[in-house]
């Protein structure tokens, strides 16, 4: 995806083929990458064949699917790891970032800097603005790039993020979604953690889970 101020690539990576996006912008060459579920040669090439300079690595949350690539990231492009705070412990402790369930280890770096709740962070001349969305974990996050929305495990194409892990909460995942996310006009782009595309009106007249 791309337009005349960003580009975005998405990779779908890891055991539970999880989305994870790299946004430039198309001027500075800045990037982010969000939510690295594993290191692959193919984030690589993309980031020294478009020359990009890697500047965060932005988690939504701290499931071990959205953390895998993190500590390679880290140290090969000095990038600065960002989660929002009450997910903080979550990436550096696996009993809380649930890698038991496949029987893997990820050892992440801890955070550098902390998401909150209408922050603007900026990638080159491209602003992400950060919305809290809890429920799926405590400290989940949305981030909205222009008219593109990053979900995470919030909200999916015809679905909803599962609540039923540590902190998990389906009273707050509904609140995120109904009371937050439906504020955003109908055509505004959901890019989630899992699955497909879809937008913000789709959703809220077909998904199953906000009827």
């Amino acid at each position: 995806m791309r337009n005349h101020n960003f580009s975005i690539t998405k990779f779908v990576l890891g055991p539970i083929s999880t989305n994870c996006y790299i946004l430039a912008c198309n001027k500075t060459k800045e990037a982010a990458i969000i939510d690295p579920a594993e290191e692959d040669n193919a984030i690589f090439d993309k980031i020294e064949d478009e020359n990009y300079s890697l500047k965060y690595i932005i988690n939504t949350h701290g499931h071990f699917d959205h953390i895998g690539g993190n500590k390679i990231l880290k140290e090969k492009y000095c990038a600065k790891i960002l989660i929002h705070r009450s997910d903080e412990n979550m990436i550096i402790n696996p009993q809380l970032y649930c890698s038991f369930k496949i029987g893997n280890t990820y050892n992440s770096p801890p955070a550098d800097k902390y998401l909150e709740d209408g922050m603007v962070i900026k990638i080159g001349e491209i602003e992400i603005s950060i919305l809290h969305t809890p429920g799926h974990s405590p400290g989940s996050v949305s981030l909205i790039v222009d008219k593109n929305i990053f979900t995470g495990d919030t909200l999916f194409a015809n679905g909803i993020g599962r609540t039923d892990l540590t902190g998990g909460s389906m009273e707050q995942i509904m609140h995120s979604i109904k009371e937050k996310l439906k504020l955003f006009n109908d055509d505004y782009t959901i890019l989630p953690g899992h699955g497909s595309m879809s937008t913000i009106g789709e959703e809220m007249r077909n998904n199953p889970w906000l009827q």
